[in-house]
C-alpha cells in the first residue's frame, strides 16, 4: 500500500489579501448561468462551492482563477481588480483544474517537474520529489505515468499543493475525485494545514466532505441561478 509522509514540513505563514467578487454573473455561450454573486474569501478559510450539474462551479472557479472575464460584476485581489493584479495574482495563487495534466510518457517525477516549471515555480528535483513523497508516491517517481492508477494520478496533481504551499489561495476544481480514504485524509490535512498558515481556498466537490478543522463555508452556487 502506498502511504503519505507524514514528516513535517516547514512552511512560512502566508501573506493573505482578500479575494471578492462583487455582483458577479457568468456567461457560457449565449447562456447566463448566473447572475448577482457576492463573494469574499478571508484568510483561514476554506469555501466549499455546491451546485447542480450545468450550475456553472467550473465556471465560477475560472473567473476567480482569472482565466475568464465575467459577464457583469468585478473580482479583486486586495482591492486591486485581477486584470490590474497581474503576475502579482498570478504568484499568489495555486489552480489546479479537473483534469491532471500529466503526460503518459513522462515519469511521475519528470511531469510533476513540467508541471512546476509551467506554473512559474523551480522544476529542482529535490523539491519534487519531496512533495511525491508527501503524496504517498516517492515510490513511484520513475514509473511512467501510463502506469498509474486514476487515484494516483490525482495525487501526482495535488503535489503542486505541497510546491505552492505558501501561495495564499488554492483554487480547486473536484480535488478529491478517484482519492481513496487514505488520499482524502492526505488532502483533508493538506488543507488544514493550509488553513492554520493563513491560506484560504475555494474547491468543488460533488462527494461530502469529510474536512472538519476548519469546517468548510458552503456556497450554493444554484441560489444565484438564472431561471
Amino acid at each position: 500500500m502506498v502511504r503519505a509522509s507524514n514528516r513535517p514540513v516547514s512552511v512560512p505563514p502566508v501573506q493573505s489579501s482578500r479575494l471578492a467578487a462583487s455582483r458577479l454573473a457568468c456567461r457560457r455561450g449565449d447562456r447566463l448561468l448566473f447572475r448577482g454573486l457576492d463573494f469574499e474569501l478571508a484568510a483561514g478559510q476554506i469555501v466549499w462551492l455546491r451546485g447542480p450539474n450545468g450550475s456553472g462551479k467550473t465556471s465560477l472557479l475560472r473567473l476567480l482563477a482569472g482565466l475568464s472575464t465575467p459577464a457583469e460584476g468585478a473580482i479583486t485581489w486586495g482591492g486591486t481588480p485581477l486584470r490590474e493584479a497581474g503576475a502579482a495574482w498570478c504568484r499568489s495563487l495555486c489552480y489546479l483544474a479537473h483534469a491532471n495534466a500529466l503526460k503518459d510518457d513522462l515519469s511521475v517525477l519528470e511531469s510533476l517537474q513540467f508541471l512546476a516549471r509551467l506554473h512559474g515555480h523551480g522544476d529542482g528535483e529535490a523539491g519534487c520529489t519531496e512533495a511525491l513523497r508527501r503524496v504517498g508516491l516517492f515510490s513511484r517517481r520513475h514509473a511512467a505515468v501510463r502506469t498509474l492508477s486514476q487515484g494516483q494520478r490525482r495525487r501526482v496533481a495535488l503535489a503542486r499543493l505541497h510546491l505552492d504551499a505558501a501561495a495564499p489561495v488554492w483554487i480547486l476544481d473536484e480535488p478529491y475525485d478517484a482519492l481513496d480514504a487514505e488520499g482524502t485524509a492526505m488532502l483533508d490535512a493538506a488543507l488544514s494545514a493550509h488553513a492554520r498558515r493563513g491560506g484560504a481556498a475555494v474547491l468543488t466537490s460533488h462527494i461530502d466532505l469529510t474536512l472538519a478543522d476548519p469546517a468548510p463555508t458552503v456556497l450554493q452556487l444554484d441560489a444565484y441561478r438564472v431561471q
